[in-house]
Order: structure tokens, then sequence, then C-alpha cells
């Protein structure tokens, strides 16, 4: 028979929906450090970039090279935002299809289990582009102005 019979049913499902919740938790953490990554990077370009025009031809060519990598840090850094909002996405479909599992005929266990371990290799691939910015950003020369 589809649907919740008891209350204790919709605890049953309630308590296998924790576990994602608190995954959901960290993958917002993980966001928050990315954007902050992100806006540091911007921040950083945009002063180069408004600086360029005053600086000699040295500084000019350290300053263009450090451009250069200040823009595939914030490509890594999109990449890991859009890898981690897919796997925060794909962690809520497998809570909501825990749910309808529970209240319809229909078996979801393969759906529910597709969607966790995708978003397991989301989240994976979204922490290998932040170690690869973060390897990025530290072994960076910088153009010594501020």
């Amino acid at each position: 028979m589809p649907g919740f019979t008891t209350p204790s049913d919709v605890t049953h499902v309630i308590q296998l929906a924790i576990a994602p919740v608190f995954l959901l938790t960290a993958i917002c953490t993980l966001l928050n450090v990315l954007t902050n990554r992100l806006g540091r990077a911007v921040d950083r370009r945009r002063m180069l970039v408004s600086r360029l025009p005053q600086l000699d031809a040295t500084l000019c060519s350290s300053a263009e090279g450090e451009l250069a990598y200040l823009e595939r840090r914030a490509q890594l850094i999109y990449l890991a935002i859009a890898l981690a909002v897919a796997s925060a996405l794909l962690v809520c479909l497998a809570i909501a299809s825990a749910f309808i599992d529970a209240m319809v005929r229909f078996n979801f266990a393969a759906g529910i289990a597709a969607f966790f371990v995708l978003a397991m290799l989301a989240l994976i691939g979204s922490l290998g582009a932040l170690l690869r910015e973060v390897f990025l950003g530290v072994n960076t020369e910088r153009c010594p102005i501020a």
C-alpha cells in the first residue's frame, strides 16, 4: 500500500534524510569558501587592470603574466562552484526521491543511489578544481604592486 501509514513511517524517512542534509551543509560551506576565493581573485584582477596604464614595461609584463594566472584561477573557481551546486542539487533530488519512494508503489532505490553517487562525483570534481586553484594561487608569482 503506497503512502505513509503511520507517523513512524514519516519519522523513518526523515531519519534517513538527516545524513544528506548534513552533506548539504558541508557543500554550502564549500560554496562560501569558493565565492570568497573568487572575490579575492576578481578584486586583485581589477586592481591590476586599473594600474596597468601607469606601469613601466617590466612591471606591465609581470602584471599581464599575473592576469593570465588570475583568469585561469577564476575559471577553476567557476568550475568548482558549478560542480558544488550540481552536487547540492543532486543531494536534494536524492532526498526528495526518498520521500517520493516512501509514498508511492514504485521503488526509487536505484534512482536514489544514482543521485547520491553523482552528487559524490560532482563534489569530488569540485574539490579537485579547488585544489588545483589553490596550487595555482600559491605558486603564482605576484606582480610587486599592491
